[in-house]
């Protein structure tokens, strides 16, 4: 998972989404500024991961909004 994070132009906190359930659980996105403290949290709650993410290539983007993917065709 670093590695496509790596593919990222994001900071790995983008890939969090930062919702109701993100603040029900009171966390703070301070604390998720490297990629394994995403990776740890991600893999805990799977749910707070920005959907979707389009990978081609050596690129990806979080596309949100959707026109985003318009950077990798």
């Amino acid at each position: 998972m670093e590695r496509f994070l790596d593919l990222l132009p994001n900071e790995p906190a983008e890939l969090i989404r930062q919702d109701n359930h993100f603040k029900q659980l009171g966390l703070d996105i301070g604390d998720y500024q490297s990629a394994d403290a995403v990776v740890g949290l991600l893999l805990e709650h799977p749910r707070l991961m920005q959907r979707p993410v389009v990978v081609r290539g050596d690129r990806a983007v979080i596309a949100r909004p959707s026109e985003l993917v318009e950077e990798l065709l």
